[in-house]
């Protein structure tokens, strides 16, 4: 197996993790962010920064059809690229699906197609090689689809399964 395939398992296996916990949300937990960042921002989010990190470039980024923007932040923390939230109308669970079917379709061409010899990620605020911002991305994305699955089993749920490769 080559790194590229390797990028992709996880990935997939990050995303299917992800889908998984949007799906098994209960309809009261999609919207409540009475104690903590609503489960449907936290999913939009992890979207976003998936999507936007599989970019080559800063530059070369073109967001989702729905994007609405600042709705991809979580907080209002200090450094880029993050700002504060928008405030406004939750996305539905059938378009962060549909959100998320786009993301993963495009990870396997997207993947492909980066220079992961590259000594510069791309992004300026991260100063590390491609391949490592690659990872780092997968990281992020399990991270969250990690936490969404702990607030399911919190609320009474199954959580979401583990998916080592997809």
């Amino acid at each position: 197996m080559n790194i590229r395939s390797a990028l992709k398992g996880q990935y997939h296996a990050g995303l299917a993790a992800l889908r998984q916990a949007v799906e098994r949300c209960p309809d009261g937990l999609w919207i409540d962010g009475s104690e903590q960042v609503a489960f449907w921002r936290v999913a939009y989010h992890t979207l976003f920064y998936t999507h936007f990190y599989l970019s080559p470039r800063e530059a070369d980024f073109r967001p989702w059809a729905l994007h609405r923007e600042e709705h991809q932040y979580l907080t209002s923390l200090p450094e880029p690229p993050h700002r504060p939230p928008a405030v406004g109308e939750p996305y539905t669970k059938a378009q962060i699906l549909e959100y998320w079917r786009e993301c993963d379709a495009m990870v396997d061409s997207t993947v492909d197609q980066l220079d992961l010899d590259s000594p510069d990620c791309g992004f300026w605020w991260y100063k590390m090689p491609k391949l490592d911002h690659q990872i780092m991305n997968i990281r992020h994305l399990q991270h969250h689809a990690a936490i969404l699955g702990h607030r399911l089993r919190q609320a009474g749920g199954d959580g979401v399964d583990w998916f080592g490769t997809a």
